[in-house]
């Protein structure tokens, strides 16, 4: 943090260069850049002042402080390089923003002035793009198109005014391909001016982004196209993705973006909901219908609610089956119903570790003990109260529970089951097998088609 300070005093005292021109209260001390690096999901940051909101939980994430300066609202982005933790026994070297990637969460309300600093300690040149929000042409963040690029070591300041609420995210669009691949962006949620309008008791949020990283490597390929394996929200792969915790009978909103190479069916068990939001704004009533999946496509978001009235742990994931697991060989035969255990034993006298896997399918995976490269994650892996999981990637658990305090969001463990409603063996006897419906059952030959089944031509015959 000492460098940080000494970097920012350095910085606040040369003029500033904005996306456009400023004025000379933005060319004042730029406000510090507050660094996060834990994983794990920090709690709602509640307004210090300014217009009232209830704010948002970034899943894995955090909210960026900011300050009041003459009616404007100011934060502090710094790009950077970080190391973010994929899930436990696995790191990645990345860029992001204030220790973290994504960045933190922007909040404000629709009609604040917003005042952001973004200072770019990255090895190249950078912008950032606000996605989704209408502003000046000058501050939309297309490096040679709206403004210069953002050098090595320099702080540009964005300035503009929240026109209408919603949920959007910012990222770069300078060397796009690299900064995104390499984990550079951030939720920016922009809240109704009536805080009434669109109120939820517990407001969710996470960016869907993948990442193409080799085993035992630690920074992603950027030139992967479509080839990835790791599936993330917010960086994280599960076992590593927090659950959203929730008390019964709130109301409960989810919203979430992609940024990844293609699109992703989210999908939510044991509830109905209902899209509430887009990028493009808020969905009117009129115009909802009720859903358990929702695609979101390339640079899209979306938001649903849902009324939590029914107990329990729900998962909610990405339907896309092969994004529900992590690094993964693309080359791997199918070998289910191969018997290959003679040559298995042969390979392993030569190779010890070698392992038998797919002749039965690939649960077997989510149990094993196997070597990994180092810095590597399990195909499949994570435990439940009932025994391996075998997921991983665009996973994770909505948890439902009475009793939670307003603003408690700790995990409160696993759900426990009321006697009687958890599948179990049968042991008893089998129900009779149904007869066929009488329209199913074979019909029976007419008199005269038996009769000329019956008549066989003499041997020798001719007609």
């Amino acid at each position: 943090m000492n460098n940080r300070r000494q970097f920012l005093r350095a910085a606040s005292g040369a003029a500033l260069l904005g996306a456009a021109a400023v004025s000379r209260a933005a060319q004042g001390a730029v406000p510090e850049a507050p660094l996060q690096t834990k994983p794990e999901t920090q709690g709602p940051l509640a307004p210090p002042s300014g217009r009232p909101y209830n704010p948002v939980v970034t899943i894995n994430g955090w909210t960026l402080p900011w300050r009041m300066n003459n009616g404007w609202k100011e934060f502090h982005l710094v790009a950077e390089p970080v190391r973010r933790q994929i899930a436990p026994g696995m790191t990645a070297h990345l860029w992001g923003y204030n220790g973290q990637s994504p960045g933190p969460t922007i909040e404000c309300v629709e009609g604040d002035k917003v005042r952001i600093f973004v200072t770019n300690k990255l090895p190249e040149h950078t912008t950032i793009h606000w996605h989704g929000i209408l502003l000046p042409n000058g501050m939309d963040g297309v490096g040679g198109l709206t403004q210069p690029q953002i050098p090595v070591g320099k702080t540009f300041v964005y300035e503009f005014e929240m026109k209408k609420s919603g949920t959007f995210m910012y990222h770069p669009h300078a060397d796009e391909m690299v900064q995104m691949a390499m984990g550079m962006m951030g939720f920016f949620v922009v809240h109704p001016k009536n805080p009434n309008f669109m109120k939820v008791d517990r407001d969710f949020v996470f960016l869907i982004n993948a990442f193409d990283i080799k085993p035992g490597a630690a920074t992603p390929t950027v030139n992967t196209m479509l080839d990835f394996n790791l599936w993330c929200w917010n960086s994280r792969a599960f076992p590593g993705i927090d659950p959203f915790v929730v008390r019964t009978r709130d109301r409960v909103r989810i919203r979430f973006g992609n940024l990844t190479m293609t699109n992703h069916p989210i999908h939510m068990h044991g509830y109905d909901f209902e899209v509430t939001g887009t990028d493009g704004g808020w969905v009117p009533k009129s115009a909802r219908w009720p859903e358990v999946s929702v695609d979101v496509a390339v640079g899209q978001m979306r938001a649903f609610e849902f009324d939590a009235i029914y107990p329990g742990d729900w998962a909610i994931h990405c339907h896309k089956s092969h994004h529900t697991m992590n690094p993964m060989g693309h080359g791997v035969p199918t070998m289910i119903g191969v018997d290959h255990r003679g040559v298995a034993e042969k390979i392993m006298k030569l190779v010890p570790d070698y392992m038998v896997m797919g002749e039965r399918g690939m649960a077997d995976m989510g149990e094993m003990e196997m070597p990994l490269p180092d810095n590597t994650l399990p195909m499949m892996t994570g435990r439940g109260p009932f025994g391996p999981l075998e997921m991983g990637g665009m996973f994770s658990v909505v948890k439902v529970r009475d009793g939670l305090a307003r603003n408690d969001y700790k995990d409160p463990g696993w759900f426990q089951h009321p006697p009687g409603t958890v599948s179990r063996e049968w042991n008893g006897p089998l129900p009779p097998a149904p007869a066929a419906p009488a329209a199913q059952r074979p019909r029976a030959a007419s008199t005269p088609e038996r009769e000329l089944r019956a008549v066989k031509p003499a041997p020798g015959h001719k007609h």
